[in-house]
């Protein structure tokens, strides 16, 4: 009895041990040479917010359908300025729940702000002139799933809302199987004489399509499942499926239109609470939605009868065009030239919010290569080395895998004994790989695509204002000239949200002194104005990026006269003159 109780004692301990190590991981700085499953993106969450309480605030903003909190850090320094009265920058990540790659990004983000504070002047000066909203899990359901279940590196993208997808009466009863436990879903194939593949001459984990009259000797089986409701298909009714970049508010479409659209716009209840954050945010200015895969930026809009207001093309561009440099390989392009969509989360974004909405696509799978440079290589190795074939290309991510990456994204094809089909094989890709990079190349991809917005949050409307002429006409009657200016990219309202009316229009209010007259100079050489004609003293307008306007007020009276701006989206500012 002794030995059993002293036995549990160190099994026990080494349980606990192992608990605090595994706890111990999540340090500031961040690491980015590993992925975080759910709760190690809440534990760095909750590691950046105790090692930075002065400028950052950590909560939950609202459940999932499984009940998991979603969170968000807000990184504001307050002896600045309050939230809400700075340019916001807004940042979410993995809301296809596989994405995972695209949460790292947000989490790098919010470490990069935090730990460079202080240190880095272009950091800094984000931090003090912005607030940085951060959303590193938007499907927080796909997340813990992904990490947690057997997965191919393309499933559990879905809002995990159930739904019938053979019409047989169940819900999501017949998903794939990880039938060898391993925590991924492979491929499965069979040996058969009449099947349509046969093993690649180069390497016998390929395989490939025979030619008409060619003896074969693979069929392929699908992904890893067994017929779980009986019905003779396999894995047709896997988790939801509810997609959360086709379920938000502009432009949303039935299911009938479009796949995975859900019942009703936000009716995915995770979703409803990150608009409901973003709405009580209206000081956001630009967001980004991050994804994977294929290296794009993407802006709005997303479907191909809507046009945007030339100026607005202009703002994006100043993001897009620059992007492209610190992502080289990447396209910057409008979202349905990928393919159109309804309801997706950018366009809402911008034509709902009035935020210039961007997609990061991230990591090229091209980038796993394995090959020398094809100047001297013999011209019968060229097809293979400049991967000008699917073959060819399958060929070189296998010996990226084996020779880089250590044969840790590839399961070889291994005999397991199926209960339909009898001695299969199960191998292939497995789930940490294809649309994920290996952890050795995160931190670039990470680094970059982090360093895009910040490149962003450099651009965001930044207002300077004087009084430049002050002239007495008359007795108590003065003329005084205003200057207002945007030094950066970003408009301080978007044209799209001006035609709308979607808010308040910027301002410029006088107060102080009575306005006789006030208008926009539209000639100052020559003294034109376009006076307005009721309340002079309120002036409503906008202010394009890198952009200049001039105001002539007739104010009578002596004292002190101030010129406040406000925006929605920009800082305010003020100017005061002694009359």
């Amino acid at each position: 009895m002794v030995r059993y109780i002293v036995l549990f004692i160190i099994i026990t301990s080494i349980s606990f041990a192992a608990k605090a190590a595994d706890e111990a991981k999540i340090e500031v700085p961040l690491r980015f040479d590993r992925y975080y499953s759910y709760n190690d993106v809440i534990k760095a969450l909750e590691a950046l917010h105790k090692a930075f309480p002065e400028l950052t605030t950590l909560e939950a903003i609202g459940k999932s359908e499984e009940n998991r909190d979603i969170y968000a850090l807000t990184i504001n320094n307050t002896k600045t300025g309050d939230e809400l009265n700075k340019p916001g920058v807004y940042v979410d990540g993995n809301i296809h729940g596989n994405e995972i790659q695209a949460g790292e990004v947000c989490l790098y983000y919010a470490n990069m702000l935090l730990t460079k504070y202080g240190k880095n002047e272009k950091i800094t000066n984000a931090v003090d002139r912005n607030t940085h909203y951060i959303i590193p899990v938007v499907n927080v359901d796909g997340r813990y799933h992904f990490f947690a279940d057997g997965n191919t590196p393309s499933s559990n993208r879905s809002i995990r809302i159930p739904k019938d997808d053979d019409h047989d009466g169940l819900y999501d009863e017949d998903g794939p199987d990880d039938l060898d436990g391993d925590g991924n879903i492979c491929q499965m194939r069979i040996k058969d004489p009449n099947g349509n593949y046969k093993v690649d001459s180069e390497d016998p984990r390929i395989l490939v399509r025979v030619k008409p009259g060619e003896k074969g000797e693979y069929t392929l089986l699908g992904y890893e499942g067994i017929d779980n409701d009986n019905d003779g298909q396999f894995n047709e009714d896997a988790e939801g499926y509810l997609d959360p970049n086709r379920n938000w508010g502009y432009d949303w479409m039935p299911p009938y239109v479009q796949q995975g659209a859900g019942n009703f716009p936000l009716s995915g209840v995770g979703l409803k609470a990150i608009n409901d954050f973003i709405a009580s945010r209206p000081n956001i200015i630009v967001g980004y939605a991050f994804h994977n895969t294929g290296g794009m930026w993407l802006r709005a809009p997303a479907a191909k009868t809507i046009q945007l207001i030339k100026s607005d093309v202009t703002a994006f561009d100043v993001i897009g065009k620059e992007a492209l440099k610190i992502t080289p390989g990447y396209v910057y392009k409008p979202s349905f030239e990928l393919y159109p969509t309804y309801g997706d989360f950018t366009s809402h974004l911008f034509f709902n919010h009035g935020a210039y909405g961007l997609v990061g696509e991230l990591f090229m799978r091209s980038q796993e290569t394995y090959k020398n440079d094809d100047k001297g290589v013999k011209e019968d190795d060229l097809e293979s080395l400049r991967g000008n074939t699917q073959t060819a290309r399958s060929r070189e991510q296998l010996q990226f895998n084996d020779n880089v990456a250590q044969g840790e994204l590839y399961k070889d094809w291994k005999p397991f004994n199926h209960p339909v089909y009898g001695p299969i094989e199960i191998g292939g890709w497995v789930k940490m790989s294809s649309r994920l990079p290996h952890p050795f190349m995160l931190q670039d991809l990470v680094h970059r695509n982090a360093s895009v917005v910040l490149l962003s949050a450099e651009n965001t409307p930044d207002i300077k204002m004087q009084v430049f002429n002050v002239k007495e006409i008359d007795k108590d009657l003065f003329r005084v000239r205003v200057r207002v200016e945007n030094t950066n990219g970003l408009s301080s309202m978007t044209a799209q949200a001006v035609k709308d009316k979607l808010y308040v229009q910027d301002h410029l209010k006088v107060s102080g002194g009575k306005v006789v007259a006030g208008g926009k100079i539209t000639n100052l050489r020559l003294n034109k104005v376009n006076y307005k004609q009721t309340k002079p003293e309120v002036q409503f307008f906008a202010m394009p990026g890198h952009s200049m306007v001039e105001y002539e007020f007739i104010i009578e009276g002596k004292g002190n006269v101030s010129f406040h701006y406000f925006s929605q989206k920009a800082k305010n500012a003020v100017a005061s003159v002694k009359l």
